[in-house]
């Protein structure tokens, strides 16, 4: 009876552990965000598109290690997403971030700024289990949009 209780004690302590584990990856904010059509840069501005300089791929070395590094000339912003379309595929989208003027070899030229865009890990590693993971390297296949600021 006593080992009976033990290891029900134990069942439960464990499915309430990864329970919690499970509901706070949830939470978490994750870096594959909804695509929408209309972006964040009105239609009515002229819109310009880049693909990055540079991209990491190494999901196994866990979470934030798929991204690609953008080079954005200075008073433009971006849509604050970019876009990975892969043929066959639907498109993924991930989260921007600003980063310093040098980064992972990657120098931003005189009168532009560099971003990182992220994309969920298990996004790349189901890609590369389909087989796409050369298509994920693809500079092309990213894309970040980005609009000239209003003057005032």
């Amino acid at each position: 009876m006593r080992k009976q209780v033990f290891y029900l004690l134990f069942v439960l302590s464990l499915v309430g552990v990864l329970g919690f584990s499970y509901v706070s990856d949830i939470i978490e904010r994750s870096p594959t965000v909804s695509c929408r059509r209309w972006g964040f840069i009105s239609p009515k501005v002229e819109k310009y598109y880049s693909s990055p300089e540079k991209i990491v791929v190494e999901p196994w070395r866990g979470r934030h290690n798929v991204y690609g590094i953008f080079m954005i000339p200075d008073g433009y912003r971006s849509d604050h997403f970019v876009t990975l379309k892969i043929p066959g595929e639907k498109t993924h989208c991930g989260l921007l971030l600003g980063v310093n003027s040098f980064n992972e070899g990657i120098h931003a030229k005189p009168g532009y700024y560099l971003l990182r865009g992220y994309f969920n890990t298990r996004v790349a590693v189901e890609l590369i289990l389909k087989g796409k993971g050369d298509q994920l390297k693809q500079p092309l296949n990213w894309r970040l949009g980005y609009a000239q600021l209003k003057q005032k």
